[in-house]
């Protein structure tokens, strides 16, 4: 089978990011939080392949752990939005019009009212600013959009001859959605999942900026465009780097969202061939 275009291209653009994240986790080339005020923005060289932010901080290191600290937020994000939101699509497809599914609709409808970065000053006004906070605000954010997918896809799924032969054989709505909804709406899931992934990056990258995110020392690439308003004009180097990084993670992962909708629907995988 042919591999589309978009997912491959997408695989190398994130893979590459991916794979520095990880490679940041047991090395640098200079330690993330080491200050070096005589060295503040140095130009790319003399050992910083990069240059160095004003605080004299290799721009290399940070960008490193700051893909870290980002693929990580977004990625548990989307985790707590599919391991929520997944089940309560679910529970409100196999209860279609009652009083259950009334309510988890509703309450979707809810958190719609509010944006994350509104959750997240809610949540920071409580317990603080820091990278565990944003994970809770944009986790809880993704929560009815999982839901809501999963529900769309699970009613069209539960007129099926096959459900009907399923209930037939004396099975249970719990059983039924877990042995044959599921796998039929998982395609649908996995690309919802590269949606929200990259969804989550911007959204970390956004609460950051504004301080509610990632706290210092922690790199963050929503933190260094912060820092780096300042000195735009003296030194752009600073927040087009850190920006470059959020546009090429972005793109990698909207290219395998579009590519993994390609090669699993089936309408479109005929049409392609």
């Amino acid at each position: 089978m042919k591999l589309p275009v978009q997912l491959v291209a997408g695989s190398v653009l994130f893979g590459a990011f991916l794979v520095v994240a990880c490679l940041s986790l047991v090395w640098t080339p200079f330690p993330v939080t080491e200050l070096d005020i005589a060295a503040k923005l140095q130009a790319p060289g003399n050992g910083h392949w990069l240059g160095t932010d004003h605080l004299g901080r290799d721009m290399t290191s940070m960008l490193m752990a700051g893909a870290r600290t980002s693929i990580a937020v977004a990625l548990v994000a989307v985790g707590i939005g599919i391991i929520l939101g997944v089940p309560l699509g679910l529970a409100a497809a196999a209860r279609r019009g009652s009083l259950l599914d009334e309510v988890i609709m509703r309450a979707n409808d809810l958190i719609f009212a509010f944006p994350s970065l509104v959750i997240a000053i809610l949540i920071t006004a409580v317990f603080g600013p820091s990278a565990v906070n944003a994970i809770l605000a944009i986790g809880i954010f993704n929560v009815p959009v999982f839901a809501r997918v999963a529900r769309g896809a699970a009613l069209s799924i539960w007129q099926r001859e096959f459900i009907l032969a399923a209930r037939v054989a004396g099975k249970g709505p719990a059983l039924i959605s877990a042995e044959h909804i599921l796998p039929n709406i998982a395609n649908l899931l996995v690309v919802q999942g590269t949606i929200q992934f990259s969804m989550g990056i911007l959204a970390e990258a956004g609460l950051s900026y504004v301080g509610l995110g990632a706290q210092p020392p922690t790199p963050s690439w929503g933190r260094m465009l912060a820092d780096a308003q300042t000195f735009f004009y003296s030194d752009p180097r600073l927040a087009i780097l850190p920006g470059l990084c959020i546009v090429m993670t972005v793109l990698g992962l909207n290219l395998m969202g579009d590519g993994l909708r390609d090669l699993l629907d089936p309408r479109l995988r005929r049409a392609v061939r």
